[in-house]
């Protein structure tokens, strides 16, 4: 009887200690080619059994006061939404105005929420991260002159992001200014990291007992929770 119990409880630790030993990939990539845009996101994780892909193909500049019209496609396992379904969305000032209310709200109900996001975010790990941009300014000079200052921007950029996450492998930044009398302009960026699954969980946790630390945190957390979940299947309902 004892072996019987045994083997399924060292399957059971076995299959755990696998668990936290995986990881947390993702491969973002960005891309523009004159007036076409594309934002990819693919996320996996227990090596490779779960899988997300989540595409903008579309991004649609509609001026000031209507602002950008996004188009989401989500696949992957049991997804969000369909990628059949028409997914389009303005991001206007009402949209960037209330996710700014939400940040003051998950500011508001989580104790030093900043520090549990710096601390996160210092144990992501990106292994490669690419940026080439091909542009002309219609004019050889001035082209010129913007390559340079391009690169300053690139490697300030680069530099900024450095304090927050680990970079495991030298950055390659490419810009190419194109002498031609029209204008162009082109870029990639293509960023490919990881954080462990051991780690998640960890920052999970930490993040519920620091809600818990605040009155009525994990209250504002539910109801913030909730409301995007029932906006959701409102949408999708409609």
């Amino acid at each position: 009887m004892t072996l019987w119990l045994a083997i399924p409880l060292a399957l059971l630790l076995l299959g755990f200690v696998l668990i936290l030993s995986s990881s947390i990939d993702f491969h973002f990539r960005l891309c523009r080619l004159g007036k076409d845009d594309r934002v990819e996101l693919d996320v996996r994780t227990l090596f490779g059994w779960i899988r997300f892909h989540y595409e903008l193909p579309k991004l649609v500049y509609e001026g000031i006061e209507r602002g950008v019209k996004v188009k989401l496609e989500e696949s992957g396992v049991a997804p969000i939404r369909s990628d059949k379904e028409d997914n389009e969305e303005m991001i206007d000032k009402e949209k960037v105005s209330s996710w700014l209310n939400d940040i003051k709200k998950v500011l508001k109900a989580t104790y030093g929420f900043k520090k549990w996001f710096r601390d996160t975010l210092a144990h992501v790990k990106i292994t490669k991260l690419d940026w080439s941009t091909d542009f002309s300014l219609g004019d050889a000079a001035g082209t010129a002159t913007a390559a340079g200052a391009l690169w300053g921007m690139k490697w300030c950029i680069i530099g900024w992001i450095s304090q927050w996450v680990k970079l495991k492998n030298s950055p390659r930044l490419f810009v190419k200014p194109v002498f031609q009398d029209d204008l162009s302009f082109s870029t990639e960026l293509v960023c490919t990291g990881e954080i462990s699954v051991a780690y998640g969980l960890y920052a999970g946790a930490s993040l519920l007992i620091r809600a818990l630390r605040v009155k009525g945190g994990l209250k504002h957390w539910k109801q913030l929770l909730g409301s995007k979940h029932r906006k959701s299947f409102a949408e999708a309902e409609g």
